[in-house]
């Protein structure tokens, strides 16, 4: 139950006064609490086994749960039947969840063998907002241990230190679990400290729900861009060229060019300028906008350039540092500032597909999701006060239009919100900016959800998360506003009185970065891309070679219009031949025949398998040319 606003065990004794609202186990808090309990019983069934086991962290995570351990030999997925055959007697047992405040002392003596909870009894409050899941141990103002009991005698089973709260009893956790993998984790997620054993498991109310969420994970696995990539030779990441740098095959440029070429015939139709700017630049130049003292930890080193010795190696001049840059705002800065500006200029918009760098841990790189270098499709608005509103109200639109143009419909809002201790500038702008982007969301009509402290250090922001195809949610599209880079870039604008005034900035980045937003459209279509985005268009297959020539006729019309389109010769029989390129999921398959021929026809051969035979070769044509330049996802 919930009571004042905080989680509380159903056990917690109300007072007078106290207001307490019911958690059921299918809602997020519900969810947590489950996926928590498992966790403990986890814990519990890893030192049933293996006493010597020391205990890390466990906390409920998206979809499931994790612990963390200490073990002398790492765990193999050949362990995880074991656990969770020590985890079933464990929750048939029906152990009761119970309770107790302990001082600091009494937690220290309780748990003087567990080197890791005695690290974490000293943090207290202070981990409330800790890394890695420290919160569900001790982020509370006070110290508490959780002991499972035996329902009837009250023996202790086992204990560990936890906030809570839990489900009343063992039995309650049900049969909608698995254990799902094992993984090494550094604890408290730093590489500074220890690697420790971590095993994942997932917990949902029933068994059916279990059972949905592992068809779920087996859709998401065939649909894996890393896979996909391979098979449909997309892109790769060479080792010689360095973790998270890809390179994208010739298939995969032509998806990329059409996913950047449609964003920049919307830019253009909105009011936007093109602009570009280097991949290096002085350090100087991110000590103005705040990077180097927010986010040097997620930069490339810096290089030191432009020294010159005379022949003695005496310095003649003093070098410099260059840095690969990890954001475009500064430079478009820089452009603005290049002149004077007049109120009559803006809104301006300033727009760049600008590769970044960011050095990213090689532990949480991930295929095109997660890469260290990157290309934002990065815009830069700048706007009088009284622009504001309007102009992110237009920006938001402009989003959500040109997602659903890729096949992307299902959108809700994400508010980020200040956190006091990586941000810039003052309450009463903070509180404006934080407002403006509130009442944008609200009046969009979507779903609106909070991200309290999850914004950037300039500005707070809204984010657009997506879901895709199986229901999976991405966080695309960001509008950010910021009152403070033009403060110390001093941009300023001839306001319509004749006086100098600052401009408001909007960041604004529509699809993240063109690799992840690749990615998330490869599995959302599964490869199977809409006719417009596919690296292959059409292909003819005669029925016999006889027949080449005719269909080559056909797509050659085709090609005159920009259809990307072949026959192909090979020397494979025609079923091999439709069984390739269906593979290679190429929308439409041509098949011409002697009927065909002698009715100036095609026929159609599409991805499901389905045909439509004796379709005249203009209308065919038609057919083709009117999906591809509507972008229609039907073929």
């Amino acid at each position: 139950m919930r009571v004042a606003g905080e989680l509380r065990d159903l056990a917690h004794r109300l007072h007078p006064g106290d207001v307490a609202e019911p958690v059921t186990i299918g809602s997020p808090d519900g969810l947590a609490i489950l996926r928590h309990s498992a966790a403990h019983v986890l814990a519990q069934a890893v030192q049933s086994i293996n006493p010597e086991a020391k205990l890390g962290i466990g906390p409920p995570i998206t979809d499931g749960f994790y612990y963390d351990f200490d073990v002398s030999t790492p765990f193999t997925t050949d362990d995880l039947s074991a656990l969770s055959k020590a985890m079933d007697r464990i929750i048939r047992q029906g152990q009761r969840f119970v309770r107790r405040v302990v001082t600091e002392d009494e937690a220290r003596a309780e748990l003087a063998a567990e080197p890791y909870k005695l690290e974490l009894i000293g943090l207290k409050g202070a981990a409330a907002d800790g890394a890695d899941g420290e919160s569900v141990e001790v982020g509370g103002g006070e110290l508490t241990i959780y002991d499972n009991v035996d329902g009837k005698t009250g023996e202790v089973y086992w204990k560990d230190l936890c906030r809570g709260p839990h489900l009343p009893n063992t039995r309650m956790i049900g049969n909608g679990w698995s254990l799902m993998r094992v993984a090494a984790a550094y604890w408290r997620g730093s590489e500074k400290n220890p690697q420790l054993q971590r095993i994942y498991g997932t917990a949902w109310p029933s068994k059916d729900a279990l059972r949905e969420h592992l068809g779920r994970l087996e859709e998401a696995a065939k649909r894996d861009h890393r896979k996909l990539g391979v098979e449909l030779d997309l892109f790769s990441f060479p080792d010689e060229i360095g973790s998270g740098l890809a390179v994208f095959h010739p298939k995969g440029g032509i998806i990329r060019a059409e996913i950047e070429d449609f964003m920049r015939e919307r830019l253009l139709a909105n009011g936007y300028e093109l602009v570009y700017s280097p991949h290096i630049t002085k350090g100087a130049l991110f000590e103005t906008s705040g990077h180097l003292q927010w986010y040097e930890e997620g930069m490339f080193p810096a290089m030191h350039l432009d020294e010159e010795r005379d022949a003695e190696g005496n310095i003649t001049k003093q070098g410099q540092n260059y840095y690969l840059k990890p954001m475009n705002c500064p430079f478009h800065n820089l452009i603005f500032r290049a002149r004077g500006r007049s109120y009559r200029e803006l809104p301006l918009r300033l727009a760049e597909f600008g590769t970044v760098y960011r050095y990213e841990k090689s532990g949480t790189l991930s295929g095109l999701t997660r890469v260290r270098g990157l290309t934002q499709d990065d815009a830069h608005i700048y706007v009088t006060p009284d622009q504001v509103k309007a102009e992110v109200a237009s920006q938001l639109q402009f989003v959500l239009e040109t997602l659903r143009g890729y096949g992307l419909d299902d959108f809700y809002l994400e508010l980020s919100t200040r956190n006091p201790e990586k941000s810039v500038g003052s309450d009463e702008l903070w509180e404006q900016a934080t407002e403006t982007l509130r009442e944008v969301a609200v009046e969009s009509g979507l779903e609106l959800v909070p991200d309290p402290g999850g914004a950037a250090f300039y500005g707070p922001k809204i984010s657009v998360q997506a879901r895709d195809a199986i229901g999976r949610t991405w966080q695309l599209s960001t509008v950010q506003l910021d009152f403070n880079q033009p403060e110390r870039f001093e941009l300023e604008y001839t306001a319509s009185d004749g006086t100098r005034q600052q401009p408001i900035m909007i960041h604004r980045a529509l699809l993240g970065s063109i690799e992840r937003f690749f990615a998330i459209l490869l599995e959302h279509y599964a490869g199977a891309f809409p006719a417009w985005l596919s690296p292959e268009q059409v292909v003819g297959i005669p029925v016999a070679e006889y027949y080449a020539e005719y269909l080559e006729g056909v797509i050659g019309k085709l090609r005159a219009t920009g259809v990307r389109a072949h026959v192909d010769h090979s020397d494979d029989r025609m079923q091999k031949k439709i069984r390739t390129h269906t593979t290679g999921k190429v929308p439409y398959l041509l098949i011409a025949g002697a009927e065909d021929v002698a009715n100036g026809a095609v026929s159609f051969r599409f991805r499901d398998g389905s045909q439509v035979n004796g379709v005249p070769v203009e209308q065919a044509i038609a057919r083709i040319t009117t999906a591809i330049s509507t972008r229609s996802a039907e073929l």
